[in-house]
């Protein structure tokens, strides 16, 4: 592993304290990658753990929420959704500087890129296939069952949720954007009426599953620091972003060879979806324009990061640079609809 944080020793000293069976020296490294919450991987001989904390520095409200995190986890831990086991939660900034927790690690592969390389034609659509499954699934889990009801409201989503990024853009911007004004007056005047609940990830996409080392099947949903009660078919649309960007925008699939990749199409994977997720909403070019948006104000977060420096990843600049392309091709949905 590299050289560890500046908190290492006392991570250490609390670790052992909290979790009396770890032996042996720790090892601990920064995980690779992402923009958002700083993750390490924490070794004690064979066994791995996983640590997620907030960035350093100021950061925008409500975001960056790892309580939430471990909350949703602990929660889901009792359903079909693969989720990590976690084992603690510390809210105090003594030991690494901000909040954080901790969780067993999962072991398996992620992959970034949409167009799956490495893997077979077959695998690849089975993969595709699985998550829309596990997506599917984890909007049929009953939130009041599993002690979620005040995990966030639960009537206009939408609404609420293009309020919010709108927000969040003039918080963030490091630029003007004149796609981003048209969106920002579109959205508000086309919500959908359908109006339900479930729980919804906040930004459930390929690179945020783990699958398992030797099969293309979901062996942990990752990153939840974005989840909320809400409408489903807001996950469902953010998965679907990489049908609508291309390989230089964060790895999308638009204008490749899907049939021989054997990537299904965007149609077939909802297919897989609604069969799994229990409701009968269905996507509309509202719900990709939103997903884009979004994706796009959160993009604009990176790049404002980056030049306050405290972003998370060392290529945060030009990812928050892609701002730009996504909010671009929301425009498209809406001068040409699906």
């Amino acid at each position: 592993m590299s050289s560890a944080p500046a908190f290492a020793p006392r991570l250490d000293a609390f670790l052992r304290d909290a979790l009396p069976d770890l032996v042996g020296p720790m090892a601990i490294a920064r995980v690779a990658g992402g923009q958002s919450n700083p993750t390490f991987f924490v070794d004690y001989g064979d066994r791995r753990l996983v640590l997620r904390k907030q960035p350093p520095g100021a950061v925008l409200p409500s975001a960056h929420a790892v309580d939430r995190e471990f909350r949703i986890l602990a929660a889901l831990e009792r359903t079909d959704v693969p989720v990590p086991g976690v084992l603690l939660f510390y809210d105090d900034r003594d030991v690494v500087g901000t909040p954080f927790y901790v969780m067993e690690r999962v072991e398996g592969r992620v992959f970034h890129d949409c167009a799956l390389p490495g893997l077979a034609a077959a695998e690849r659509r089975a993969a595709y296939l699985a998550m829309a499954t596990t997506l599917g699934r984890l909007h049929a889990v009953d939130w009041a069952a599993v002690g979620l009801t005040d995990y966030g409201r639960h009537e206009s989503y939408f609404a609420r949720q293009v309020a919010r990024w709108t927000k969040q853009w003039e918080l963030s911007k490091t630029r003007e954007l004149p796609d981003i004004d048209r969106l920002i007056g579109w959205l508000p005047a086309h919500l959908p009426a359908d109006d339900r609940t479930t729980i919804v990830h906040g930004d459930f996409r390929l690179g945020n599953l783990m699958f398992r080392p030797d099969a293309p099947q979901v062996a942990a949903v990752l990153d939840w620091e974005l989840s909320t009660l809400g409408h489903p078919l807001a996950d469902l649309a953010h998965s679907c972003i990489g049908w609508h960007t291309t390989p230089a925008e964060f790895l999308g699939v638009r204008g490749l060879d899907l049939a021989a990749l054997g990537i299904p199409s965007e149609a077939d994977y909802c297919a897989a979806y609604y069969a799994a997720c229990g409701h009968d909403a269905r996507l509309s070019a509202f719900h990709l324009v939103f997903a884009l948006f979004r994706f796009a104000v959160i993009l604009e977060g990176v790049a404002a990061r980056a030049q306050q420096g405290n972003a998370a990843a060392d290529d945060a600049r030009e990812v928050g640079q892609l701002s730009a392309a996504f909010a671009r091709h929301a425009v498209e949905l809406i001068d040409t609809p699906l």
